[in-house]
């Protein structure tokens, strides 16, 4: 009894260790790390796959994948934008639960999963440990963790575990996009923002041509080091997906657009969009990067610092140069709730006034609090 007591006594430290860490206001490459290495000493962990997502469009900003995973990410990539299969990230993410194992999603029935059969089995991995890093309603990022291929998976505690750990992540996630604390700058000073670049992939997603100004944006992107790696970063990959998944549904209105936005390394938000191109050869693929307005910006914004639902609604709205009077005929409430809504605003955004607030959106955001 005493023993088994010193254990979870032991386990709780570990956990309280890994809350503390999320809150540290780290960037995205120290906080994955430190979380991944924290969390093995408590859950075994074969491989694993982590990445940030845009939450519009839930396209990957930047990923990292352990080996074996590395060497299999086109088949990765197709199967979550292009195969039906259970513990999709999308799907996840608007579940009352964003964590599941594989073995759970398919009753202990592996095979029946294509990227089990296709992507993680030719590998030596079985059972993998799937969640979707939420905030609210907004999902920030997404892990996937592996196990060797043997009949034991993941257990129901472990799972338990990992979804107690998921939120707490996801905002320390929410807390580095906003901050930008991404690593060292580019090559080029954040006043000097490039044209739009153009970059063109076939349909097996290799590059066959890109323009100058391309190379320059490619080097702000987090998570990759090009042209040294020889690849593509995994965003323009993702957006390349979902647009060939999107021609082959029949409603193309109903899946998100194969546009992704994410903070560079100097800071400033980006735009991937990617869109069908017609070659002499045959289609190809077009790829734009190009700096996102700030006027554009507002809901990841908003969301990114942690506004309440009712307080975007106010912050939009002030941000459109509206009155408290007009926000109270907008949105019929009480001025003394629009302004207690205004002073949330201003306490997590770090600013006194309306015209700081401003300043600080078409910055590109300030450090949430």
């Amino acid at each position: 009894m005493a023993a088994a007591a010193a254990s979870l006594a032991h386990l709780e430290h570990r956990v309280s260790g890994i809350h503390a860490l999320c809150r540290t206001g780290l960037d995205t490459d120290t906080l994955r790390a430190d979380f991944l290495r924290r969390l093995r000493t408590i859950v075994p962990v074969d491989a694993a796959f982590f990445a940030t997502v845009d939450p519009l469009t839930l396209l990957f900003t930047s990923a990292v994948a352990e080996e074996p995973l590395g060497s299999v990410t086109p088949l990765f990539l197709e199967n979550e934008f292009g195969q039906p299969d259970v513990n999709k990230f999308a799907v996840l993410a608007e579940s009352a639960d964003p964590v599941s194992s594989l073995d759970q999603a398919t009753d202990w029935d592996r095979a029946s999963s294509a990227r089990y059969r296709d992507v993680m089995a030719p590998l030596g991995l079985g059972d993998e440990l799937r969640a979707a890093l939420m905030v609210g309603n907004r999902c920030w990022g997404v892990l996937c963790l592996h196990r060797e291929d043997l009949p034991g998976g993941f257990s129901a505690e472990e799972v338990r575990l990992v979804r107690r750990l998921a939120p707490h992540l996801a905002e320390g996630l929410r807390r580095a996009v906003t901050a930008g604390a991404i690593g060292a700058p580019p090559p080029f000073a954040a006043a000097d923002t490039p044209p739009p670049g153009i970059l063109v992939l076939d349909d097996s997603l290799a590059l066959v041509s890109m323009t100058e100004e391309a190379e320059q944006w490619l080097s702000d992107i987090p998570g990759h080091t090009w042209p040294a790696s020889g690849e593509l970063p995994v965003t323009l990959h993702a957006a390349a997906a979902r647009l060939i998944l999107a021609e082959r549904e029949d409603d193309l209105m109903s899946l998100p657009p194969s546009a992704v936005r994410l903070r560079g390394h100097s800071g400033r938000w980006l735009s991937v969009h990617a869109s069908r191109l017609q070659g002499p050869t045959g289609p190809l693929i077009g790829i734009v990067i190009q700096a996102v307005p700030p006027t554009e910006l507002s809901s990841i914004l908003l969301s990114a610092h942690g506004l309440t639902n009712a307080q975007q609604r106010v912050a939009a709205l002030v941000l459109r140069g509206h009155s408290t009077r007009e926000i109270v005929a907008d949105l019929h409430i009480s001025a003394n709730t629009v302004q207690e809504h205004i002073t949330g605003i201003f306490d997590k955004f770090g600013v006194r006034s309306r015209r700081e607030l401003v300043a600080a959106l078409l910055a590109g955001g300030a450090p949430p609090a």
